[in-house]
């Protein structure tokens, strides 16, 4: 057993624990580079489960959490309860948390590696896949990471100023990111007003025109990724209504019969959608009620610019159908296509991870680090974690799975002597030197909370959560930096 009761895989951990524990062993010293949940869960594991290890965490924000932060939606506050667990696991005198550092730049791979045992990469995926269309790059077409990260506060989007001037906005995507975009352009104001989306935003969805929502896919309902707390949310949202094709949902009752549970109740709930024809109760806003609706076996062929050749007008659709079925099913053209007219295009296609430094090992077409159980290939000492592990996929119970998966191996690593710490690393030691020499000053988890504070106190000033700051040099005067 190890500390906290829990088996490792490997005999003969026993006589490894009280080395570790002897004072005369040098302490492995581990850095995690990326402060989002992959980051936090892969520290946590490690310091739970090795008493004498210390974890530093290096994030080129200032502010730590990634995802959590600037990605999950404003109207899921209880998502994030999982900050106060990684706060409790920053705040272990074991544990360290570097904010405003950029690896790759600030401090390299290879210097990280001089100066620990063992270096994690945790830093998700920075960049979004793009569509490869004609007409994206018109005005009125953003990805989806764009667009969260505006409403969320991510620092790099906070001057996106999205043009939500026209009625019908469409989301090319079945994800859960869509539905998250579409929830937020439909809801009703006073629902926003008492989560933490950023004042800016909130101000333009206020006097935001759009009441009609498309999310576009490119295959059918048995292959949607979203889940089904999001599609009832969806479906209930206050004066917003539904609008399923029951044509799309033909005989799917049959085939859904055997499918594992999540998909089958999933699919029923978008049947009984499509087919319920009672009136749902809608406020009636400016004349129409809010409305949205799936589009099926659809894929995108061009964003089509209206007569001043600088906007989007809509987007010409490929019709498709299935070949194979389930998950794997393929999406082909038919030949057949249509227009759907729209001022406003989201893409939300996937997210993808960037090389960081070109020292590590990167498959750009998975747009993953290649690597076994997170052990990076052919480089000793050198670990990830998260979406740069296995791409873009999945929540924060899959990412903190994975996550342990890597600690695991980190652990097993020291155990059988493959990292050498006979040999002591000086940890920040020697990295705080190489960021001085470089003028970077990096940002404490005290020095978070004391953003944190303020960016409360904003909130309830306004009656909301929190008032995140957008902008890092407001959060670095903050701090005195």
């Amino acid at each position: 057993m190890g500390p906290g009761g829990t088996c490792w895989r490997g005999a003969g951990v026993t006589g490894g624990v009280r080395r570790w524990l002897s004072s005369a062993a040098p302490l492995p010293r581990l850095c995690v580079v990326g402060s989002g949940p992959a980051g936090f869960y892969t520290a946590q594991h490690i310091l739970k489960h090795h008493g004498g290890a210390h974890v530093d965490i290096y994030e080129k924000l200032p502010v730590p959490f990634g995802l959590v932060r600037f990605g999950v939606a404003p109207d899921h506050p209880e998502v994030k309860n999982v900050i106060n667990s990684f706060t409790q696991t920053a705040r272990s005198e074991r544990c360290a948390y570097y904010g405003n550092v950029t690896v790759g730049r600030d401090v390299t791979v290879a210097e990280l590696r001089q100066a620990y045992h063992a270096v994690v990469l945790s830093y998700g995926a920075e960049d979004n896949r793009v569509l490869g269309i004609p007409g994206e790059n018109l005005s009125g077409v953003y990805s989806a990471r764009a667009f969260v990260g505006w409403y969320n506060g991510l620092p790099e989007n906070r001057d996106l100023k999205p043009d939500l001037s026209c009625e019908t906005a469409l989301i090319l995507g079945h994800g859960n990111v869509a539905l998250d975009i579409a929830r937020i352009l439909l809801s009703p104001l006073h629902l926003l007003r008492q989560t933490d989306i950023t004042e800016g935003s909130l101000a333009a969805l206020a006097c935001s025109k759009v009441k009609r929502v498309w999310l576009v896919g490119r295959r059918g309902p048995l292959q949607v990724a979203f889940t089904i707390k999001e599609l009832r949310e969806m479906i209930n949202l206050p004066g917003t209504r539904p609008v399923l094709n029951p044509a799309d949902f033909t005989g799917l009752e049959n085939a859904v019969k055997d499918a594992p549970r999540p998909r089958k109740r999933l699919t029923e709930l978008m049947i009984k959608t499509a087919l319920e024809k009672r009136e749902k109760a809608v406020e009636v806003q400016a004349g129409a009620p809010r409305e949205w609706g799936l589009k099926f076996q659809r894929s995108p062929q061009a964003v089509l610019p209206a007569a001043d050749g600088r906007r989007a007008r809509g987007v010409r659709l490929a019709l498709t159908r299935l070949e194979g079925s389930g998950d794997s099913a393929k999406a082909v053209p038919t030949g057949d296509v249509e227009e759907l007219e729209c001022g406003l295009v989201l893409s939300s296609i996937g997210y993808r991870s960037l090389p960081l430094d070109p020292t590590v090992p990167f498959d750009t077409q998975r747009g993953v680090i290649p690597n076994s159980s997170g052990r990076v290939e052919g480089v000793p000492g050198l670990y990830c974690s998260g979406w740069v592990k296995r791409g873009p996929t999945g929540v924060i119970i899959t990412t903190m799975n994975d996550s342990f998966d890597t600690a695991q191996s980190v652990l097993e690593d020291l155990q059988a002597g493959v990292l050498d710490v006979a040999t002591s690393r000086e940890g920040f030691g020697a990295v705080e030197s190489i960021l001085h020499s470089r003028g970077v000053r990096p940002v404490s988890f005290s020095d978070w909370e004391k953003i944190d504070a303020a960016e409360v106190a904003r909130g309830k000033a306004a009656g909301k959560a929190r008032e995140k700051i957008v902008d890092p040099q407001e959060m670095l005067r903050l701090i005195g930096h």
